[in-house]
């Protein structure tokens, strides 16, 4: 199963070289569903908190301030525990 990857509060400068700044905003209240990924999606978290649970894997938590890359093929469900605002862009 394809691995999700989560750095814990870039710097700045990291930030800008991902061109965050640039990608879309999405917002999500608290709520729970599946999410399969057809492509890579890389996000940061402005705020909030989801919990992934890859099929057939343990959890991953993601909070505010983490830059997280969703690998094409993740297969999983999210339940999102505190509402989330997270930039987002796709391979």
């Amino acid at each position: 199963m394809p691995e999700i990857i989560i750095e814990k509060n870039p710097s700045e400068a990291r930030l800008q070289e991902l061109g965050v700044s640039g990608w879309e905003i999405w917002d999500c209240p608290v709520t729970e569903f599946r999410l399969d990924f057809d492509e890579t999606e890389k996000a940061y978290i402005l705020e909030g908190e989801i919990v992934v649970t890859p099929d057939g894997e343990a959890p991953v938590t993601v909070v505010a301030g983490d830059y997280v890359e969703f690998p094409a093929g993740l297969k999983s469900f999210w339940k999102v525990t505190k509402t989330l605002r997270k930039h987002y862009s796709y391979d």
